[in-house]
């Protein structure tokens, strides 16, 4: 959206010819992304609002929203406009673009809903998508078949088996115009997937969501949610999904962090009208307000009892002009909150503001996966009596695949702190993903000796602990190097040698998160994931002085360090060579690690390709980069994650370990099924292989082939046809993306092998 404006504003730039239609990703945060649609009226970037403009009832003019309020793209009716014979002749003759006065984007509705609320409309299902085309809009609809939350099961099948139907006819008759494909299916979730399998088929620029104006209406958002998971994973991702009708900005976090592209609205009139105004946290009446819920430009001259006191048509366009500023701020928020990637807990904190919206949140977020709710609980959060016959029935598939879906697409580690928001905090999916990761990946050393029954549960402040722990691991990784050190973070235990990984170490909150004595039963459960449910837990508080001390006298207490000849291991000093060779493990062990974790790879090919290698370290004794015995660097662990970045001589030993055939397509598949085969492969094709070895980005479009499990933020490998190491980068997007997406960034490489 561009700068608010009282003067005229440059008139829009078609896209290239080429790339008419096409739709790019440019940033995401999970499922929530900012894209580009290409279109002859500009390139419209979203998430977009298209406000609704009834061609007879102007309360803002189409010229005003394009010059004052920058708003790209707006949505009218065509229905309404073949059906009055003076629009449709200035429409006919001159355009939409010249009947609505609005340079921008122009999408046209058919008729559908007008159906939904008078009944049948007297037009049929090519000559609508005709007119719209010969109107010059920029995004035509089709003529679907509206299904209502009251319909039976057999009713509503009907609805979308017919609305597949008409698709082939409809897309005929469209010719190049860009067409909407809408989905329905009520409130049946296998319909609504079958829907979005079907229409997914045809060449469409677009899939409005329909349908969920009625849902809407009465306040049933876990219905609405039900309604975006049942779909928007099985439609193709390079297509923007349009929420048909939803144009509450309350609404707009959770729809663009379950994957909505697009809302229009009529909402900011109609409400007007009716002296209410939209606020991010629900509707407020006019009548009884003092003082404004959000002070917007337009009204920054008046109070409320002013605007009472208007005539009512003056009234009327003043708060639709508030309800349109209230409405693109919240969309603006959003729009910040997937570049900041706080899109989630955006989604989250608005969940609070209206109890319907925190049904829905909590169905999303607590839903089978999470195993920290007992089933009974379950069912009386998310099932009321009709969910239960449709959710339980075998045709509804499992709501897990939803959540996976969102939860695969995170990328973590995450730069940035993680702020504190109770019990959500631990279903956030890049949490859950990240947890996920540590569980799957992470595995203690297989070392015998002193220590190796036992695991230091090390808890009671907040990092860095590498200040208040480095001489104690030296310490003990000399005296016990059997012994796992692990810390209790706010969200679960963290191994010390990811003592800086993002979000466990990176938590913000109060100092009791932190201070709170461990549950040993939870820890036990935790550590049963590792392989350590049989060790014996040594518990040692952090906070103040003497922690080595501490911990010291714990491991002697337990009988760890009993009959140790060593046993002032408090006071005596280590010789210098004892203490080198344990710092120089625990490098190791640290990068090691990390390359397991975030790299996907074998923990005996990492132990290979370090058996060797050196570390530099700064002032702060945090590895910086690690380096082989000949002085090839491979990979650096970033400070502000917690990540790992892989430099070109990193790229080529690990390309070297792979054993994993080369992808010759785009099959996703679940990470847990490839564990510890490296860094996924992205095949690119021999027009991108030069340029890729100079170190420029990977397109879509130029990808063979990619690793299934692949995801965005991920590190990669970048190989030629013949599997021959060209390049690495950081994956944008995943297998789906990846093979569908024809415009935008892949991959950002990071280094070319030339």
């Amino acid at each position: 959206m561009g700068a608010w404006t009282d003067g005229p504003r440059k008139e829009p730039a078609p896209c290239r010819e080429a790339d008419t239609g096409l739709f790019e990703v440019t940033s995401r945060d999970g499922r929530g992304r900012l894209g580009r649609l290409h279109t002859a009226h500009g390139i419209l970037e979203t998430p977009a609002l298209l406000p609704v403009i009834n061609p007879n009832i102007r309360t803002i003019e189409p010229r005003e929203m394009w010059d004052r309020y920058g708003i790209g793209a707006l949505i009218t009716n065509s229905y309404i406009i073949w059906k009055h014979e003076s629009l449709k002749e200035v429409a006919t003759k001159e355009g939409v673009h010249t009947l609505l006065d609005y340079p921008g984007v122009i999408m046209t509705d058919s008729g559908t809903f007008q159906a939904y609320i008078y009944g049948d409309v007297e037009v049929g299902v090519e000559e609508i998508v005709e007119f719209q085309k010969s109107i010059g809009v920029d995004i035509a609809t089709m003529l679907d078949v509206f299904s209502r939350p009251d319909m039976t099961e057999e009713q509503v099948a009907q609805c979308v088996k017919e609305t597949i139907e008409r698709a082939p006819a409809s897309l005929s008759a469209a010719g190049p115009t860009m067409l909407n494909g809408p989905i329905q299916g009520g409130l049946f979730k296998h319909l609504r997937t079958q829907s979005a399998q079907g229409m997914g088929e045809f060449d469409f620029a677009i899939h409005p969501i329909g349908g969920i104006v009625p849902v809407m209406e009465r306040h049933m958002y876990k219905d609405y949610a039900k309604i975006m998971l049942a779909s928007i994973p099985y439609l193709p991702p390079n297509r923007p999904v349009h929420m048909f009708g939803c144009g509450h900005p309350m609404l707009f976090p959770m729809s663009i962090a379950l994957g909505a592209d697009l809302f229009d609205s009529a909402a900011y009139a109609l409400f007007a009208r009716d002296g209410r105004l939209l606020t991010p946290w629900g509707t407020q009446k006019i009548g009884t307000l003092v003082e404004w819920p959000e002070r917007m430009p337009c009204v920054s001259a008046y109070t409320p009892e002013d605007v009472r006191a208007m005539a009512k048509d003056e009234k009327t366009a003043l708060l639709a002009r508030y309800n349109l500023e209230v409405t693109l701020s919240e969309l603006d928020r959003c729009k910040q909150a997937i570049r900041d990637g706080t899109l989630w807990r955006l989604a989250e904190r608005r969940s609070h503001q209206h109890p319907a919206l925190r049904e829905a949140f909590l169905w999303i977020s607590t839903s089978p996966h999470n195993k920290k709710l007992d089933l009974q609980f379950l069912d009386e959060l998310i099932l009321d009596d009709r969910d239960a016959a449709r959710d339980r029935d075998q045709n509804a598939g499992k709501w897990e695949d939803a959540w996976d879906w969102i939860v695969q697409s995170q990328e973590s580690p995450r730069k940035g702190g993680e702020p504190w928001g109770g019990e959500d905090t631990h279903v956030r999916p890049h949490i859950n993903a990240a947890k996920k990761a540590l569980r799957n990946h992470w595995r203690p050393q297989n070392k015998s000796g002193r220590g190796s029954q036992e695991v230091l549960v090390a808890y009671g402040t907040s990092g860095p602990w590498r200040e208040r722990l480095s001489d104690l691991m030296v310490r003990l990784e000399h005296h016990c190097p059997g012994l796992e050190v692990m810390i209790q973070t706010p969200i679960g235990l963290l191994p010390y040698s990811l003592e800086d990984l993002n979000p466990f170490t990176h938590i913000d909150g109060p100092q009791w998160l932190w201070r709170r004595r461990p549950n040993s039963l939870s820890i036990r459960e935790e550590l049963e994931h590792y392989g350590m449910g049989e060790r014996r837990i040594i518990l040692v508080d952090l906070l103040g002085d003497g922690i080595q001390s501490r911990a010291i006298s714990a491991l002697e207490q337990a009988g760890v360090l009993e009959g140790n000849e060593d046993v002032k291991v408090h006071t005596e000093p280590m010789e210098k060579e004892q203490r080198e060779k344990a710092k120089l493990h625990l490098q190791r062990r640290h990068v090691a690690d990390k390359m397991v974790l975030l790299l996907n790879m074998d923990a005996e090919d990492v132990e290979l390709i370090l058996e060797d290698s050196t570390f530099v370290v700064n002032r702060l004794g945090r590895v910086k980069n690690a380096i082989l015995a000949d002085g090839t660097h491979i990979v650096s662990p970033r400070l502000t994650d917690g990540g790992l970045s892989i430099a070109d001589g990193g790229a080529k030993q690990i390309h070297a370990h792979r054993t994993t055939p080369l992808p010759l397509g785009f099959e996703q598949s679940e990470p847990e099924a490839n564990l510890s085969k490296g860094p996924a492969w992205v095949v690119v094709n021999d027009d991108a292989e030069p340029f890729v070895r100079q170190g420029r980005n990977v397109f879509h479009g130029f990808i063979l082939g990619c690793d299934g499990w692949i995801s965005p933020g991920d590190g990669c490998l970048l190989v030629n046809q013949k599997g021959e190491l060209i390049g690495h980068g950081i994956s944008q997007c995943t297998p789906r993306e990846m093979r569908d997406f024809r415009k935008g960034v892949a991959v950002k490489t990071r280094g070319g092998i030339k």
